[in-house]
């Protein structure tokens, strides 16, 4: 497998809702585990059962922070109206710098363009440098280094030029 059809995997596996995914193949394995909690497919449970279990737990988790989070949240959509979010491609760690003796890539209010080095992602040991699809001025890094980050999650916010 080259690491187009990992990414795709992945992205299939943490949109799919199962829990585990294991490839075994002559001279390679691959095993994906997501933390979520495992969707059961039956063919007598109608597809709308799991549906409700999922809106069940999520308001919970949201109740309780929504007191703090409310009124931050609130303030980033008004400023975020012209901002383009950059999302992370995979599932991995992401590291700011490709090692903790250099410099990071980009920094807030840094100008950037199409195809220069944002971060670095690893994934299953392999380090993938993400690029900038879109011309602009870094206004927030929305992650910590070294911090591990899931599929389309926001990364950096952007003001395009």
């Amino acid at each position: 497998m080259d690491i187009k059809q990992i990414q795709d995997l992945i992205r299939f596996v943490s949109k799919s809702g199962v829990n585990e995914v294991s490839i075994e193949q002559e001279n390679f394995k691959i095993t994906i585990k997501t933390n979520e909690a495992p969707t059961y497919v039956n063919a007598s449970i109608p597809v709308q059962q799991p549906q409700p279990l999922a809106a069940a737990s999520a308001p919970q988790p949201a109740s309780l922070p929504a007191a703090a989070p409310a009124p931050e949240a609130a303030a980033p959509v008004a400023e975020a109206s012209n901002l383009i979010t950059i999302k992370s491609p995979m599932i991995g760690t992401f590291y700011r710098s490709s090692s903790p003796d250099k410099p990071l890539f980009v920094n807030v209010g840094d100008e950037i363009s199409a195809g220069t080095v944002l971060c670095i992602i690893e994934a299953m040991k392999l380090f993938n440098e993400i690029e900038s699809e879109v011309s602009g001025r870094i206004v927030k890094v929305l992650v910590d280094n070294a911090s591990p980050v899931e599929y389309d999650q926001p990364l950096f916010l952007v003001e395009p030029k």
